[in-house]
């Protein structure tokens, strides 16, 4: 049995599910311009519709309550509230977030507010996105605009979802949105976010002096292939730049000295400027935990080879100042995204944050899986991969809880099946089956699995329905 205040809930990103790209005075984000790009996203699937919950949020918002969530969590689309990243609110973006966070609240349920999950406005990526410093500001300006909107109603919040995605998928392998490859760049970027994060941080506390203040980071558990020097240095250089690049400022007010070396070819990180370490060192209520598999790695002799590490083909690193790693699948059963299952990697991941960080409660903020789900003749989806995997991770993070770890929730990702980023349409990771292009929504198993654990707080013995 989980502990009785263990809160239990479901996560989204407004791109992936919002739809209504040009609908009451939204503007283009980084992702409309990306997805309309050929070649960019499988398919050529765009968020124009997604699962068009602009239009369904009551329905959803009811089927959360129909499966006795107690927390949902969301992101806000930037560009829906500020369409040119600045200036005044828009107040039919924000009136949509307003009804609803109402509805949430009428049904039981706690919203969480995620400010940033990719969707920059294009504006600002035309003045030069994430890699310039303005951003920062402009982020900073939008917290504060959000919690003078919407902080009588929500309570807890998190600055970014991610960074390491923002920072290193969309400048340094350009695999998302906006597509750029510029290693340099992707540093900079993730300077900028951990910046935006701290001031977001200071706003929302001005302005909400009860609010509860995080990030999502979504962690690497690296392991070296062999127990060579050679390649736990591998994983020490992944580990600087997966995690303790975000974790380091953060939550300790200083870069890794040897992130620092490791880059030295590249950067002398003279956009750090005096203050910057302080803003971005932050007193945080609890730290949000993404993971979903761990990472193998070794090192390369002649190079790295970087089509393993889980997020899609390109010629250009996601790893700056790390071209001698290689990335290698885990052993074992994967999901449709050709992830490893391995719960082991949330315990030790768990274990090692609760070590580094004792004093910071910890919430699975992201864990789920993909798999190749369809509706049965009679039009149910019956998906036991999924209720296996989550069983598997949420057992692990019940033995982190019994060995003394502070695991205060966790969020399945995701409610619905969605836009899933480069991959569009094409991979399920939802609870909840959307039907393309209807937009139906049909409760899976796992929906029914996961809200009996929701509801009685245990975990069955056996990972079937």
């Amino acid at each position: 049995m989980f502990p009785e205040n263990f809160f239990w809930g479901s996560a989204t990103a407004s791109y992936q599910i919002e739809g209504a790209i040009t609908k009451d005075g939204r503007a283009p984000s980084i992702w409309d311009t990306f997805a309309s790009t050929a070649g960019r996203v499988r398919n050529g699937d765009t968020g124009e519709i997604a699962t068009d919950h602009y239009h369904r949020w009551r329905e959803d918002v009811a089927l959360m309550a129909e499966l006795g969530l107690g927390a949902y969590r969301f992101s806000l689309a930037w560009p829906r509230i500020q369409p040119a990243g600045r200036g005044p609110g828009h107040q039919k973006g924000l009136d949509f977030y307003r009804r609803l966070v109402d509805e949430l609240l009428d049904k039981g349920i706690r919203p969480v507010a995620t400010l940033y999950q990719w969707d920059l406005p294009q504006a600002l990526e035309d003045a030069g996105g994430w890699p310039d410093r303005d951003t920062v500001q402009r982020f900073a300006d939008y917290a504060a605009l959000v919690a003078d909107a919407l902080g009588d109603r929500v309570k807890t919040w998190i600055t970014l979802n991610e960074p390491w995605c923002s920072a290193f998928l969309g400048y340094g392998s350009g695999v998302h949105a906006p597509g750029r490859a510029e290693p340099v760049a992707a540093l900079r970027a993730a300077h900028h976010l951990n910046l935006a994060h701290g001031l977001a941080v200071q706003a929302l506390r001005d302005r909400i002096p009860a609010a509860q203040c995080s990030v999502s980071l979504n962690f690497r558990q690296v392991r070296p292939l062999t127990g060579s020097d050679a390649d736990a240095d591998a994983a020490r250089r992944i580990d600087a730049l997966a995690n303790r690049i975000f974790t380091g400022p953060m939550l300790k007010g200083a870069y890794p000295k040897d992130l620092l070396e490791d880059t030295a070819a590249l950067t002398d990180w003279s956009f750090v400027r005096d203050g910057d370490l302080w803003r971005i060192h932050q007193p945080l209520d609890f730290l949000g935990v993404n993971y979903y598999t761990p990472t193998v790695v070794s090192e390369a002799a002649d190079g790295g080879t970087h089509t393993l590490d889980g997020h899609g083909r390109s010629s250009h690193s996601p790893w700056p100042g790390a071209d001698r790693v290689a990335f290698h699948q885990p052993p074992g059963d994967t999901t449709a995204m050709g992830w490893a299952i391995d719960p082991t990697g949330l315990y030790d991941l768990l274990r090692r944050l609760a070590s580094d960080f004792p004093e910071l409660p910890l919430v699975i903020t992201e864990n789920g899986a993909a798999f190749d789900d369809y509706a049965d003749p009679f039009g149910r989806i019956n998906d036991p991969e999924r209720i296996a995997y989550l069983r598997g991770h949420l057992a692990a993070v019940h033995q982190a809880i019994d060995d003394g770890v502070e695991v205060r929730g966790y969020f399945v990702w995701s409610l619905l099946d969605n836009f899933e980023w480069a991959h569009g349409y094409s991979k399920r990771f939802g609870i909840v089956y959307v039907e393309y292009p209807t937009g139906t929504r049909i409760p899976k198993a796992s929906a029914r699995w996961y809200a009996e654990v929701a509801r009685s707080g245990v975990l069955p013995d056996e990972p079937g329905p």
